[in-house]
């Protein structure tokens, strides 16, 4: 209860201090999200419960009526989300995820180096399809046990949670913040990115972070001995085979996707595409699930993805999104560069102490009152900025999932991980703004 009793004085706290500039609609709705924000943080109550809560408390305090807040609990993004989730549970229940990462692992030397780059782009590949989650937990074990050595147990372990976050990035699945700008796009009926569009964009970003951020977790430990390790690849059964396949078939009808859409003006629905190669994880003789399986679909991060929807809607309906952009209009005036350093900046440090799924519903409306005052391709890149910038939170244990799973190792220090994540936090806004000004700007 002290959890919940917490979140009430904070949201208190909020509206009182949004009265002085806001209306009392707006101060309403900000004392709300705070609310909410600080039940996800503190876990006072189940993550699925607090991501329902929106649909009660928005009609009740004026916000938006019940009719309104329900539908985006059921958006056509979040399907391919689902779709997403039955192959990936298909992949953990056939075992085809360790063949993944001993194949990704036995290509670097076994070094301290070597298996810290490991780590880090296996966890992040695996991480673009496969929830983040899921991956650091995969992971975790084969970290630790990698070396009895302490200081190369908590590099072991940073890579694993680092690779994942910024793997997350790499597809429009990869993690939730993705998912909530595409939703967004869609509802404005704004041009959206096709899957190979969108890996095409941020391959320069995860490519040039997992050069950087392993070199600088092998600082000061390449020295360090580390006992001989087993390069086995396990062999691939039948079913597995079989379902290697389809993944592969999958990858490219989502890259011939891309070339339809770019070169000829059409293309399939992914949305479709993504749920047919879910269900079809269903079909006797073809796939690999039973109803059963579903049990361990995360249905709250499914109801998570509505309630970032239903803020985002509240922000935009309300008119506090555009209310927020006119206080922070001067960033509109400054350089297109320096716009995105800014922005990235303010994500990166903000999802430090709060989920970056409502982070990224609060900031993209507000983002987007000043995208539709610049040229089109411009402000897409803009909220891109905002929405790649909320999974860059290296510092602290409850910026992410990644994060706290390996902290609950207890082999790490928050003092470690913030001294690292500082770092790499600003090395992430300096890579993304530069990437997006010099390279975005000219695809």
């Amino acid at each position: 209860m002290k959890g919940i009793f917490t979140a009430v004085l904070i949201g208190l706290v909020f509206f009182g201090l949004a009265l002085f500039i806001f209306t009392m609609q707006h101060a309403t709705l900000i004392g709300l999200v705070a609310f909410l924000v600080t039940l996800w943080t503190n876990e006072a109550l189940p993550l699925g419960v607090v991501s329902i809560l929106p649909i009660i408390l928005f009609p009740v305090f004026g916000i938006l009526d019940t009719n309104v807040v329900t539908p985006n609990y059921a958006k056509s993004i979040i399907f391919l989300f689902i779709g997403g989730f039955m192959l990936a549970i298909a992949i953990e229940k056939t075992g085809l995820h360790k063949y993944f990462s001993a194949k990704l692992l036995s290509f670097f030397p076994k070094t301290p180096r070597g298996i810290i780059y490991a780590l880090a782009i296996t966890s992040a590949l695996l991480s673009s399809v496969l929830s983040n989650t899921t991956i650091t937990l995969m992971l975790m074990p084969i970290a630790l046990f990698l070396t009895e050595n302490k200081r190369l147990k908590v590099r072991f372990l940073l890579a694993t949670a680092y690779g994942a976050s910024i793997g997350g990035i790499l597809t429009p699945i990869g993690t939730p913040p993705n998912l909530i700008l595409m939703g967004f796009l869609e509802d404005y009926a704004l041009e959206s990115l096709a899957f190979g569009e969108w890996m095409l964009y941020v391959l320069p970003i995860v490519g040039l972070m997992l050069l950087i951020m392993p070199w600088l977790l092998s600082l000061g430990v390449q020295k360090e001995n580390i006992e001989d390790m087993s390069s086995a690849i396990p062999e691939l059964t039948s079913r597995q085979k079989r379902l290697y396949g389809i993944v592969v078939l999958l990858a490219v009808v989502l890259l011939s996707n891309t070339f339809l859409k770019q070169f000829f003006g059409f293309s399939l629905n992914e949305k479709l595409v993504l749920l047919g190669f879910g269900l079809l994880m269903f079909v006797p003789k073809i796939g690999f699930l039973e109803w059963e399986d579903t049990r361990n679909m995360p249905y709250e991060i499914i109801f998570l993805f509505g309630a970032g929807f239903s803020i985002a809607s509240a922000f935009s309906a309300t008119g506090l999104a555009p209310e927020i952009a006119t206080k922070l209009s001067f960033i509109s005036h400054l350089p297109l560069f320096w716009m995105f350093v800014i922005v990235a900046l303010f994500v990166t440090f903000s999802t430090e102490v709060t989920s970056n799924t409502a982070l990224t519903s609060i900031a993209i409306p507000i983002f987007y009152e000043f995208a539709k005052s610049m040229p089109e391709h411009e402000g897409m890149l803009l909220l891109m900025v905002a929405t790649v910038a909320a999974s860059y939170a290296f510092m602290l244990p409850i910026a992410t999932p990644p994060n706290a799973i390996v902290m609950s190792s207890r082999v790490i220090i928050i003092k470690e991980m913030a001294s690292v994540g500082l770092k790499l936090n600003f090395i992430g806004v300096i890579i993304l703004s530069l990437v997006a000004y010099f390279v975005w700007s000219f695809i």
